[in-house]
């Protein structure tokens, strides 16, 4: 009697294979999504970056800090924007801006506060008005 030599995958082997691949999809989606919102955020303290810079100048010059984005030689709000940013606005010691829908479903915002020290001024991040700040787990982790 001839054997016949078996070739290819059997249908049980290509139902395995397919099951793993949604397993891995499954865990991998969610991880992809999260890294994607903490790069939109991160754009956020990019676009802050140079009020930053304005806001300790006007500090070490004046001794006070501005009070809106014009007294410290920015633009207007809404125009210092990016792709997932769509104001920074400077108020005081503080910088804030809005990130845009796409990240939580509403528009949150990403808080830089200064406090003055001997040498200059130190930056920290800080939680917005409750209810309005990006989840802390997609904050850069000097925001943690």
């Amino acid at each position: 009697m001839k054997r016949s030599i078996q070739q290819g995958f059997t249908l049980i082997e290509l139902m395995i294979v397919v099951a793993i691949i949604g397993i891995l999809a499954a865990v991998a989606l969610p991880a992809y999504q999260d890294y994607t919102k903490r790069a939109r955020v991160s754009e956020a303290l990019s676009l802050m970056s140079g009020a930053k810079a304005a806001i300790t100048e006007y500090y070490s010059t004046n001794n006070s800090w501005p009070s809106n984005n014009a007294s410290a030689g920015l633009a207007a709000a809404a125009s210092i924007n990016g792709t997932s940013v769509s104001s920074v606005t400077v108020a005081g010691s503080k910088i804030t801006a809005r990130v845009r829908t796409n990240i939580e479903g509403s528009s949150k915002d990403v808080v830089l506060k200064a406090s003055p020290t001997a040498g200059g001024v130190t930056w920290s991040c800080k939680a917005a008005v409750s209810g309005t700040s990006v989840n802390s787990k997609f904050l850069p982790s000097e925001c943690r």
